[in-house]
């Protein structure tokens, strides 16, 4: 009926790891997914130029670990590592509880759903032709190692006085097979004529060829 799956929270718990991993009873259960949510949004609002499409956290009685997946370590780091130490500090006021940082680099950030999607949208918003930057990320993508590409983008294109999309696909994207490792992104591009709407998914391949111990580990 034309309904839409999450490709990643169709595959969780099944080929895709949870991306909070803790338990808490139902009393503290909604405080501290509001906890994840504000830990997520301040790393992404604060540090969008380390490149961070992905955030996990875990948590124990006496300590939450945050992993920080990120294509730039080094801006996250920052000199002898001070920058990861007022991050640690800035995320130990919003937990009131000890907090430990592990980052995760990104080796091909052409392959991550997320950033090509920010990276679209980044050049919408800088006004850049819109066919050219969607053939051209999705091109790029291809040439990193992707087996599939399809790219969305929706709004007043190019100042259009009626919103409208546009689509590119490439290759092959099986969404509902639970072995292929499908990735998604969504970005949004906030320009002087309105809001336009980006859409990412990156066929990687089956996880089970990869032989992967822990599935959906970001490289």
């Amino acid at each position: 009926m034309g309904q839409k799956v999450h490709p990643i929270g169709f595959r969780v718990g099944i080929t895709e790891p949870w991306r909070s991993r803790w338990y808490a009873n139902k009393k503290d259960f909604g405080a501290l997914l509001l906890e994840d949510q504000k830990i997520r949004a301040f790393i992404k609002r604060e540090y969008h130029s380390a490149a961070v499409p992905r955030i996990d956290i875990e948590r124990t009685r006496e300590r939450v670990t945050v992993i920080i997946h990120t294509a730039r370590p080094g801006l996250l780091i920052g000199r002898r590592g001070a920058q990861v130490d007022k991050l640690n500090e800035q995320l130990t006021e919003i937990c009131n509880k000890p907090v430990a940082i592990r980052t995760v680099e990104i080796s091909k950030p052409e392959l991550s759903a997320q950033l090509v999607a920010e990276g679209m949208a980044e050049q919408l918003q800088r006004r850049a032709s819109y066919r050219r930057a969607l053939k051209k990320s999705a091109q790029l993508t291809m040439q990193a190692g992707a087996l599939g590409v399809k790219m969305t983008i929706a709004g007043r294109l190019g100042g259009a006085e009626i919103a409208r999309n546009e689509k590119v696909a490439m290759g092959s994207v099986p969404l509902s097979t639970l072995d292929a490792w499908v990735d998604y992104g969504f970005a949004v591009a906030r320009t002087t004529m309105g809001v336009i709407g980006v859409k990412v998914w990156i066929y990687r391949g089956r996880y089970s060829d990869f032989n992967m111990g822990s599935p959906g580990r970001v490289s």
